[in-house]
């Protein structure tokens, strides 16, 4: 892994932001320095000029003299496993650059956080700061630079496995819904297990982790595009049908015609 860095991550305004709601979290004043990191996942090493190539590519945002940043290191990067939207459109532009020894470029920031006193904050204190620093559904944080090595690990597929409903019933399905993080509620449950004892075979872990996220939080379609029964009475037009009439109503033609026969629509 190549370890470059890059320009400052944070304007002025944000960086006092910053300071003080770290202050607030602390409870004492502290100093924060932010700025790019970028790491290269290479299949060999890159010559001299593919090395001035790279820099130029990587060469963006404003330019502060040559320094060496001093404090506690916070490495915020995008969570292992995952390959964030810079990093995609960055190996792109490097390979359309010619640098095709670069298998994946990725990018972190890096806070250097410092006291008045010069002292060393405290683990707890780290910690508090931390927790203002990342955010921890998408990102992850190291105290070194090369343990960033592990944005670019690569694991094995793992084999298909079944639940044992046939033979277990709800509660081997419900211990599976623990073990594999599905948030599978009641109903759900009860739903699976009579469906696939229908069918006469075991669900597998990919089939349930399918399911779950069809019927997560954020992606309700069962529930848009089931029957409503409001007051007794069934209705005739689901969540969605309802919605969609709500907009044909509000905005019944999405073009109007102009005098110079061009069709104009709405942002």
């Amino acid at each position: 892994m190549l370890t470059l860095r890059g320009a400052p991550a944070l304007s002025d305004f944000r960086l006092n932001k910053l300071e003080r709601r770290l202050a607030e979290a602390i409870g004492r004043p502290v100093g924060v320095y932010a700025e790019y990191i970028h790491f290269a996942e290479l299949t060999q090493s890159l010559s001299a000029e593919e090395n001035e190539v790279l820099g130029k590519v990587l060469r963006y945002g404003p330019h502060l003299a040559e320094h060496e940043p001093t404090g506690q290191l916070v490495l915020v990067t995008p969570r292992q496993g995952t390959i964030s939207p810079w990093s995609t459109k960055a190996t792109d532009i490097a390979h359309n650059c010619g640098l095709q020894k670069i298998e994946r470029l990725e990018r972190g920031i890096a806070y250097y956080l410092t006291l008045e006193s010069g002292a060393q904050l405290s683990e707890a204190e780290l910690l508090s700061a931390q927790v203002e620093l990342h955010d921890r559904m998408t990102e992850r944080v190291f105290t070194e630079l090369d343990e960033a090595v592990c944005l670019f690990a690569k694991a094995e597929p793992k084999p298909f496995t079944s639940v044992d409903v046939m033979g277990g019933g709800k509660p081997a399905l419900a211990i599976a819904n623990g073990e594999l993080g599905l948030a599978l509620s009641e109903d759900e449950i009860d739903y699976l297990v009579e469906s696939f004892q229908g069918l006469g075979r075991n669900p597998t872990d990919v089939e349930l982790m399918m399911f779950a996220q069809a019927n997560s939080e954020h992606c309700r379609h069962k529930i848009f595009n089931a029957d409503w029964i409001i007051d007794g009475e069934h209705q005739s037009r689901s969540l969605f049908k309802m919605i969609r009439m709500i907009r044909s109503v509000s905005f019944p033609s999405r073009a109007t015609r102009t005098g110079c026969g061009r069709s104009t629509g709405l942002p």
